[in-house]
């Protein structure tokens, strides 16, 4: 995670970031919280939705123009443009505040939303050209980690504030406005500060793009159809924006009918424990980014989504049934952190696969989708409240959405899914430090050959692949009747002693297929940690393929709960266990099993933990 922030302009993109989402929150939290302060019940359900539907409308109008722009445009010079629009903007919404104008300022939230839907392809566009392939999970992590600081942030920081200058005397929104108007000029400042920030960012533009504009195609449509045919191009970029709509719509629902929530059945009326409860969520949401960045450190991990979305289903279901703000405070916690882990690796997953003459397309493309989704879902919850439905119904009817949502991104990220459950719960016990995984050929087929020192491992060599590996594994096991279907699913290879050489073919055929294949040349775990004899089986796969053998060690695990040597002097139980796996340069297919075993004797002599 430090690395990034050593590449140039990462600094300052970040504050940009944080002043964006930091001023378009403050002025939308003064509006609320003087909802809150004069509705109640119906009315302040509706209004709150209201709010949220102009802070959506941009994105849903701007989505051709803001694509375009992005792909047009220096991304750098978009976002510098857009922080001085919300200059001019600022200083209506601070001028409507002290005039007692609420409908004006109620309404210029559709204005300062409308810069955030220009400023929002050009922000997660300069992403992968600021800090590349690389560091793009990463980066999408500092992206949504800032982000939510800068939410989190101006939720307490304009409540606190809101609250002090309001008192009880106060029973009109028009007088309320008066009365806090002097919030309005660090809604300036903060716009101010990000337009000079923002005129410093580096050009990342590599190519100048000859696109053009023409109005009268964007008013018939010809652009949404042209543009929403980008995005559906790819069945794995659009259902990845779907996924995050449905993500988004739950949310805006929940913060919206929560405030109502909390006044009438847990009988919360201020402010500050309120917003600060939803806030919590911000704080989740940071710690969900940083732990996806880091489940991430080698691939896009995919698996964490529908970790994410199993979590806030469950969370979502129980909302109704706590009383206690305390409870409901670590609900909104956990339902940040789970919203962490499907957020960034679906954001990076889909920049990832996007071209570069199309990225800031599809990235408008996601915002429009995703906010025609909240606006439907919000006007449902308006005519729901309309109608005398209550915030418990809608916390269940959110329920049954996650649930969809949870069966979908499942299907699509099943095999990825097990694999983050998996590292998940290994690394509550190990840390994991990978070496020589540059030796490991990215497209041809790989021979993995190494030491068995305990059960885990086959997780522990596949943690750092993005590749799946196809292990091979004695047929008995393979036809346990609760983990066959699983063995199956992961592409394990079945081996038996009267039919290894259909085990060898198949592997072979795998290996043909570019694929990773793997085995374990003892045959068995060791009982004592040294290699014991190197069988030849693995030489009886055909050798004409394009491929390589990669040799590995693992060292670290041996004596741990885990392996068949249970030392006397045991380590402590909470202490994790450092457990590196070395990964020796890549050798030719015709390697002897003794010539192997001399490799991996020669990495466990230099390497191992003594």
């Amino acid at each position: 995670m430090n690395k990034i922030f050593a590449i140039t302009g990462v600094i300052n993109y970040a504050l940009v970031v944080f002043l964006n989402a930091f001023t378009d929150l403050g002025h939308k939290i003064i509006i609320q919280n003087t909802i809150f302060k004069v509705y109640d019940g119906d009315i302040q359900i509706i209004l709150t939705a209201i709010i949220n539907a102009l802070i959506l409308l941009p994105f849903i109008i701007m989505f051709s123009p803001s694509g375009f722009l992005a792909d047009r445009f220096p991304k750098n010079k978009i976002m510098e443009h857009s922080a001085l629009f919300a200059v001019f903007i600022t200083l209506g919404i601070t001028y409507s505040y002290y005039q007692g104008w609420f409908y004006v300022a109620f309404l210029m939230t559709f204005l300062l939303a409308l810069q955030s839907a220009i400023y929002g392809p050009a922000k997660y566009g300069y992403i992968k050209e600021l800090v590349g392939i690389k560091y793009i999970t990463t980066g999408n992590g500092v992206v949504q980690a800032t982000t939510t600081v800068a939410i989190l942030g101006g939720i307490i920081f304009y409540t606190v504030l809101f609250e002090g200058m309001f008192y009880d005397a106060l029973t009109t929104k028009e007088d309320i406005l008066k009365v806090i108007a002097p919030l309005g000029w660090l809604l300036v400042i903060s716009s101010l500060i990000e337009w000079f920030l923002a005129s410093k960012l580096p050009n990342k533009m590599l190519e100048v793009s000859e696109k053009h504009f023409r109005l009268k195609r964007y008013l018939k449509g010809a652009y949404l159809r042209k543009n929403l045919k980008i995005i559906t191009r790819k069945k794995e970029i659009y259902e990845a924006i779907i996924a995050l709509a449905l993500f988004w719509s739950i949310s805006q629902v929940v913060l919206a009918v929560f405030g109502e929530y909390a006044k009438s059945e847990l009988g919360v009326r201020n402010t500050i424990f309120v917003q600060g409860v939803m806030a919590l969520a911000g704080i989740g949401i940071v710690i969900g980014s940083i732990m996806a960045a880091n489940f991430s450190k080698y691939y896009i991990n995919t698996g964490l989504v529908a970790v994410g979305s199993i979590s806030i289903t469950i969370l979502v279901f129980l909302i109704p049934f706590v009383t206690s703000m305390a409870v409901m405070a670590l609900i909104f916690t956990l339902f940040g952190i789970a919203a962490g882990l499907l957020m960034v690796p679906l954001n990076a997953h889909i920049q990832f696969l996007a071209s570069r003459v199309h990225l800031g397309t599809i990235i408008a493309g996601s915002n429009f989708i995703q906010n025609i989704f909240m606006f439907l879902f919000l006007v449902l919850t308006t005519l729901f409240a309309y109608f005398g439905m209550n915030s418990v119904f809608l916390f269940y009817l959110m329920g049954f959405v996650g649930l969809y949502l949870s069966i979908m991104v499942f299907r699509r990220y099943l095999v990825m899914t097990f694999w983050a459950i998996m590292e998940l719960i290994s690394k509550t016990r190990h840390t994991y430090n990978y070496i020589g995984l540059e030796n490991i050929p990215q497209t041809k087929g790989v021979l993995l050959l190494g030491n068995h020192v305990s059960w885990l491992d086959w997780i522990i060599i596949q943690l750092p692949m993005k590749r799946q590996i196809n292990f091979l594994m004695d047929k008995d096991i393979y036809n346990w009747p609760v983990f066959h279907s699983l063995f199956k699913l992961g592409e394990a290879i079945p081996v038996s002693p009267k039919a290894s050489k259909d085990a060898f073919k198949e592997a072979h055929n795998r290996l043909n297929h570019g694929k990773m294949v793997a085995l374990y040349p003892e045959g068995g775990i060791s009982k004592d940690g040294e290699l014991g004899k190197f069988y030849k089986g693995y030489e009886l796969i055909p050798q004409n393929y394009d491929g390589v053998i990669v040799p590995y060690f693992i060292d670290g695990v041996f004596g741990s709960m885990f392996s068949k040597h249970k030392p006397k002097n045991k380590k402590n139980f909470f202490k994790r266990r450092k457990i590196n796996v070395y990964f020796a340069p890549s050798v030719s297919k015709d390697t002897n099993a003794e010539k192997l075993k001399e490799i991996i004797q020669d990495l466990k002599e230099k390497n191992e933990i003594k």
